[in-house]
């Protein structure tokens, strides 16, 4: 089984480093993270706090955008061309298709966050501003690719490329707003309405939990137990995102 899943990740990694999107992504990354040091020129506030808020956040905007447009286009494709039957009529598994898929995107955005953050280390060290704790944010954002990525997967294998884009950036919006339903509870005046709030809470991906961009950047101490509770939130909501994709496949009537 695992041979078989390094193997189409393999050629799934292939295919979407050839993708023409992926690098203009990259490209409109760096010279934004580039152009964070004139942003910081003209606004008002501690300059080596603009560069670095600026940098976090356009890497994880370009890395859900790369997650979300090939992720999402990476099966559909493969079903619009027909080449999944090809891929199906070997001995191979639907649900291991599914994982190779999210293996070779999941390698990709490695291979992507790394540049990204590459680049940016750079300009924090040529700029002397350079701070080891930023790792640990852009592991974070990395991990919340990966949980992006598993939600693209899934809706491309039950909708249409432009649906499925659509509500996984949805819930990317969604998941970093989650805290305002744990206000919206506390006004409501019915137990029904309460009672909504807390189960889309605790359903919808809570993306807050990969956040630590204002500790980070405001040089705050990040809470003890913070990065266990990402990577715990990660396996057990990615893979239970994961488990359904599959389960959506194999059901799925392939004309």
């Amino acid at each position: 089984m695992l041979a078989r899943v390094n193997a189409i990740a393999l050629n799934t990694f292939r295919e979407a480093i050839r993708h023409r999107i992926l690098y203009l992504l990259l490209v409109f990354a760096v010279v934004l993270i580039s152009f964070a040091q004139i942003l910081s020129l003209l606004t008002v506030g501690s300059e080596e706090k603009i560069i670095k808020d600026f940098g976090l956040a356009t890497i994880d905007v370009f890395g859900v955008l790369t997650a979300v447009f090939i992720g999402i286009g990476l099966v559909s494709r493969e079903i619009e061309r027909r080449t999944v039957y090809t891929l199906l009529a070997k001995p191979i598994h639907r649900f291991e298709f599914v994982l190779g898929k999210y293996a070779g995107l999941a390698l990709t955005l490695l291979v992507n966050t790394c540049v990204m953050t590459a680049w940016f280390f750079l300009v924090l060290l040529i700029k002397g501003m350079f701070d080891p704790r930023l790792g640990i944010a852009v592991l974070l954002l990395f991990f919340q690719f990966l949980l992006i990525t598993a939600l693209a997967v899934l809706f491309s294998c039950v909708s249409t490329p432009i649906l499925a884009s659509v509500m996984t950036l949805a819930l990317y919006v969604v998941g970093h707003l989650l805290w305002s339903l744990d206000l919206l509870a506390k006004r409501l005046q019915t137990e029904t309405g309460r009672i909504l709030c807390r189960v889309l809470y605790y359903l919808l991906p809570n993306l807050g939990n990969f956040d630590i961009k204002g500790e980070i950047v405001h040089g705050l101490a990040i809470a003890p137990g913070r990065i266990a509770w990402a990577t715990i939130y990660l396996l057990v909501y990615g893979c239970a995102i994961l488990w359904t994709a599959c389960a959506v496949f194999e059901r799925k009537e392939l004309q």
